[in-house]
């Protein structure tokens, strides 16, 4: 497969157009795709080259809150089944592979770096576990990288400083996992030295998150608000975050919504440089899902 370019080969324009974004900035709908197969859960979107990768859960059996919490635990394990799905842009699926085991089954937003998708796959509840899956697109051949004590929701890969970022559940927390040498990954190694650092940014949860250049990492996700009098507001947002201080440098809210009333930010997203604008891909409905795309303007 021919590695993915368009996008990622102008990085750092990218970046430049991103933060000339605001809130006044103008989106315009270029396609609205069917999927023709069942999505279930949506959680990350990668694009490599005119076809697609999209991670799922299938919940088998919903969590239950426990009245106390046990063991450090707020809720049950449940069950499911983690799904990578790989489409052609018509929305048909190709190919599907199965990710993580027993209680571990909860895939969260994916990264493509070139060579590799990056999937982490964690139980469906917080402070838990999680395993670290790296994915030849060509094949869809999986191996395990490593394992960590934490609900990892999403993964963005600098290759260029050989590290690994990961947000917890509410991506309250950052966590950089650094390798050494120039082997940088090996299959089923123990978990590379880990700097934790808090999200100072609360406006919204990142869902998914991919790198865009040295030193940046763009995040896309939502917020639920109850408002005073009833009811509750769901607002969706995009944030450019510094990896060297792991803050949010430039934050930019969403006002789309799918048919289906969803933030358009709900789940996965991708973005590219494309001509002279920013596209964007969203996926944001359960199910029956479409991919909506986006171009920006300032």
């Amino acid at each position: 497969m021919k590695k993915h370019e368009a996008g990622r080969r102008n990085a750092g324009e990218l970046v430049r157009r991103f933060r000339q974004l605001t809130a006044s900035s103008t989106w315009r709908q270029i396609d609205a795709i069917g999927l023709n197969f069942p999505t279930f859960h949506p959680q990350g979107l990668a694009k490599v080259n005119d076809e697609f990768y999209l991670s799922a859960v299938e919940i088998v059996e919903p969590t239950k809150k426990f009245a106390d919490p046990q063991a450090g635990f707020d809720r049950t394990t449940g069950a499911g089944i983690g799904h990578l799905f790989h489409f052609d842009s018509s929305g048909n699926l190709k190919r599907e592979t199965g990710l993580g085991e027993g209680s571990i089954y909860h895939p969260g937003g994916i990264d493509y770096d070139s060579d590799y998708l990056w999937v982490p796959v964690a139980e469906y509840r917080p402070h838990s576990r999680s395993i670290i899956y790296r994915v030849e697109p060509d094949t869809l051949k999986v191996d395990e990288i490593f394992r960590c004590n934490e609900h990892i929701g999403g993964l963005a890969h600098d290759r260029l400083h050989k590290t690994l970022h990961g947000i917890s559940w509410g991506s309250r927390k950052f966590y950089a996992w650094h390798s050494l040498g120039n082997d940088a990954w090996r299959v089923g190694q123990d978990e590379p030295a880990c700097r934790i650092y808090l999200n100072g940014s609360h406006y919204v949860d990142y869902q998914d998150c991919h790198f865009v250049d040295a030193g940046y990492m763009l995040c896309s996700g939502l917020k639920d608000f109850s408002l005073p009098h009833g009811g509750r507001m769901r607002l969706g947002g995009l944030d450019l975050v510094d990896l060297e201080r792991h803050v949010a440098v430039h934050q930019v809210p969403v006002p789309l919504y799918s048919n289906t009333g969803r933030p358009m930010t709900q789940n996965p997203f991708w973005v590219e440089l494309h001509g002279e604008h920013l596209r964007f891909y969203f996926v944001p409905d359960d199910h029956e899902s479409t991919l909506y795309i986006y171009e920006v303007l300032p």
